[in-house]
This record gives structure tokens, sequence and C-alpha cells, in this order.
């Protein structure tokens, strides 16, 4: 298999001898090198997923932060009442709704969409700061709001980039990793807190809750230097961090597989991403099923909350939330893995699924500490199936890349909903028990399956159309659904 022909490469990199180290193509020398340049590529290309994993961790902490500093007295000091606390979360999740689809329509138009990124790392950070600050409700609710804007514009934004560069079969892992970053900071974001809590209480007259926001507003700023140099561009745009022949197979690849309409001279003119993407009811099925998944996946923003139900000062619930979350991201490794092997995907959604509907049934029929704190564990396990449905739907829209980054930020947005409503499942006069809100996250639960099975069936019925049209014309294997 060759490098790519000069003359389309010659635009975005100038008259380079690409060729100097390359033999014939065909020949086994041609295929050995260039297994070593695209080893050297994915080596490289993995080292900045880590970067973006460790800025998705970041924001996810700044995201979730927010349910530790109620355990710190947040609520008391802001004079909050009713269901404000719900409305501060579900605030930040309409900021996502409004955000994501311009953000990724305007991210795809970009040549380095790495110093839009960081600038809108560096101002959630800000915003971040800024709630720390508060003093009533409103101002809280202002910061989180604007807080949600700016974040929204990162997970579709990075999972867009990410499937520039990866293929279908490589993209599955590599998400997981990615979104691990939102389990990583259900790990150590509650421990942190609780160490804050510990020692920084009362520090300068601040009690620790602010300092909470102060902390992670600041480090996330830092970071954001770091994300101009660190966070990739599209394979198009030249990379210093890239040799000639490592960016030429960059672009190769992509073209390999079936990834933009524009190659395909019998499609004609290409429409709007937008267009495209709405006009697909196969992204509104999936779209809805994220939705019901997302109001399930309610619980992680009250997980110290559930946790605290034990009896347990801010301290200790803060430190019991880790170890449910390091039990799901260590299955969800495995889990993403096997699925990338296998290029199966519903079932390694749903599996996690139904570990979670385990968990809230448990928790719905019983109040017995230990039993609760180990339901907590299956809950956890369902973290996995987000990232893999993303996956899925990148997997599935082969045509356009334009399409495929209004597609991920339209799912990532409608799934909003799901997050701003699953907000007042869990209303404190429920509580201690909150059978009813587990109970709603059962029904959503089940939803979210049934509609998957649909998107599935629809994609078996693709590939079978494609290899009943493959064998009536003589043609060869071509491009198949992963389901």
């Amino acid at each position: 298999m060759s490098l790519l022909p000069r003359s389309s490469t010659d635009r975005l990199l100038g008259d380079v001898g690409v060729y100097s180290d390359v033999d014939e193509p065909g020949t086994s020398t041609s295929t050995e090198r260039r297994d070593q340049i695209e080893k050297s590529l994915l080596r490289k290309l993995d080292m900045r997923v880590f970067f973006l994993i460790f800025v998705y961790t970041l924001n996810s902490v700044d995201r979730y932060n927010i349910a530790s500093a109620r355990l710190q007295g947040l609520e008391e000091d802001l004079h909050m009442t009713g269901q404000q606390f719900n409305t501060l979360i579900s605030t930040l999740y309409i900021g996502y709704v409004l955000m994501q689809i311009p953000s990724n329509i305007f991210l795809n138009e970009l040549r380095k969409p790495s110093i839009y990124l960081s600038f809108c790392i560096f101002l959630w950070g800000i915003f971040s700061i800024w709630t720390g600050v508060a003093t009533s409700f409103r101002t809280a609710l202002l910061s989180r709001f604007f807080l949600g804007f700016v974040e929204a514009t990162y997970y579709p934004g990075a999972a867009f980039i990410l499937s520039r560069w990866y293929r279908p079969y490589e993209l599955g892992l590599r998400m997981v990793y990615f979104i691990s970053g939102s389990a990583a900071s259900k790990i150590i974001g509650p421990p942190i807190a609780s160490g804050i809590h510990a020692t920084m209480d009362g520090i300068l007259g601040c009690p620790a809750w602010r300092w909470l926001f102060f902390i992670e507003g600041l480090l996330t700023c830092v970071v954001a230097a770091m994300a101009l140099k660190l966070i990739p561009d599209f394979p198009s745009t030249p990379a210093s961090w890239l040799t000639t022949e490592e960016q030429i197979l960059a672009q190769q690849r992509m073209m390999e597989d079936p990834c933009d309409v524009q190659n395909d001279p019998l499609k004609g003119a290409q429409r709007s991403g937008l267009v495209e993407a709405l006009a697909d009811w196969t992204v509104w099925c999936l779209a809805i099923a994220m939705t019901f998944l997302s109001a399930m996946s309610s619980f992680g923003d009250f997980f110290p909350t559930l946790v605290a139900t034990m009896g347990y000062g801010p301290t200790i619930s803060l430190l019991l939330c880790s170890p449910p979350w390091i039990l799901g991201a260590v299955t969800s490794l495995f889990v993403m893995r096997h699925s990338d092997a296998t290029r199966e995907r519903f079932w390694h959604m749903t599996g996690p699924v139904l570990m979670a509907v385990i968990g809230f049934s448990i928790s719905t029929f019983t109040i017995d500490t230990t039993v609760r704190y180990l339901s907590l564990f299956f809950m956890a396990q369902s973290s996995v199936s987000f990232a893999i449905a993303m996956t899925w739907l990148s997997n599935s829209i082969p045509e356009s890349s334009s399409k495929r980054a209004v597609a991920i930020a339209f799912v990532s947005t409608f799934s909003g909903f799901g997050d701003t409503g699953g907000s007042y499942i869990w209303v404190a006069s429920w509580g201690p028990s909150y059978s009813k809100s587990y109970l709603i996250c059962i029904f959503a639960a089940m939803t979210t399956i049934m509609m998957l099975q649909v998107y599935r069936m629809h994609l078996i019925q693709l590939n079978k159309n494609a290899g009943m049209n493959e064998r009536t014309l003589g043609l060869s294997a071509g491009f198949r659904y992963i389901t």
C-alpha cells in the first residue's frame, strides 16, 4: 500500500521529497516502511490522546465538583432552598445544549482548532473560579451557565478531531480512554475535595468549598497554555510534531476509509453537514437513546449525596465515592477493548446498562448500608456506555466529515436534555432512600436499550442490502457498518 501521490499533498506540505526512503508501491519494503511510519504516527497521536484525557478529567472535575461542594456547606452559605441546588446543576447543561452544535460546525471550518479549544479551556477555568467567589444563588447560577457554555465545546470537538485521525477499528479504544477522563474525575475529585475540606477550611476566611473552585479553576487556566501545543489539529494542517511522511500517511489513512463525500465523484455536490445530520432519522434515534442514557446516568451528579445517605460525614463520604468508579474505569477498558476486537457495539453497551439496572433495583428495595454501597459499584459499570455509543455513531457516518461533526455534536447536545431533566430526578424530599429516583432510572435504562435495538436492526439491514448488491453486481466486499 503506497503513500499518497505527491499531487494530493503539495498544496499542504510543499515540494518535499517524501519518497526518498520508500520503495516502489506494492513491494514488501514499501509495506514494511509504511508499517514503521504508521506505528510512529499512532504512538505520537496516542501521546496527545493522553493529554486530551487529562483535560477532559479537568473538564469533568469542574463540572462535578458542585456535588462535593454541597457536602461542604455551599447550600447554606448561598442561602439555597427547595430545588435550587438541582437548578444549579441543570443550568450547566443548558449551556451545553446551546453551544455544542454551533461549536462543532465552527470547529470543522477551522484550520487550527487547537487555538479555539485552548481558549475555551482557559475560559472554563475562569468561570470555575467565579463560582468560588459567588455570594448568592443567582451569581452561582450565572457562573454555572457560562461554565457549561464553554465546557460544551470540548467533548464533541475533541471527539470529532480524533475521528479525523483514527480509523473506525482504532477509534473505539481511544474514545474509551478519552471518556475515562470523566471516570477519572469521579475517582480523584472526591478525595481532592476531602483533602481540601480537611486542610483548608477557614483559611483566609474562606470555607473549603470556595477553595475547591479556586484551586481547580486555576489549574485549568494553567493547562490551557499547554493545550496550545498539545491538542492536535486536523491531518491536513502541517504539524511540527510529525515528520513529512507521517503527515502524508495521516491524510492517506483517512482517504483509504470512506469518510468524506467530497472524495466520491458519484455523490455530487455536498449538502450542508447540518442538513445531512438532521435529515438522518438514525441520528435522531441515537440522540433519543443517549438522552435517556444521560437521564439514567444522572446519579453521577449526585454520587456524593447518595453515599452520604449511608450516614457518614463529608470527609469519609467523599473518600467512599472513589472505589465504585475505580472498578468502573477498569471494566470500561476491558469492555471497550473487547468491543473493538469483536467489532460489536450493541451488546457491549447494553451489558453495562443492565448492570446499572441491577444496582438501581438493589437500592430501590433496601436501605441496608453495606448492600446500598455495593449497589453503587453496579451503577458505576454503566460509565462505558456513552463512550461506546459515540464511537458507534462516528463509525456509522462514513459519508461526510461535516455530517459527522454535526452528528456528534447533535447527539451530545440532545443528550443534554437528559442531563437537564435528570437533575430533578434526585429531589431531596425523596431521600434518603431515593426509591422513586431509582425507578425512573430503571425506566430510562430500558428505553435506552429499546432505542439502541432499533438502531442496531437498521444497520444490520443495511449490511444485508450491501451484500446483496455486491453479489448481484459481482463487486468485491466493501464498507460494512459495525453493529
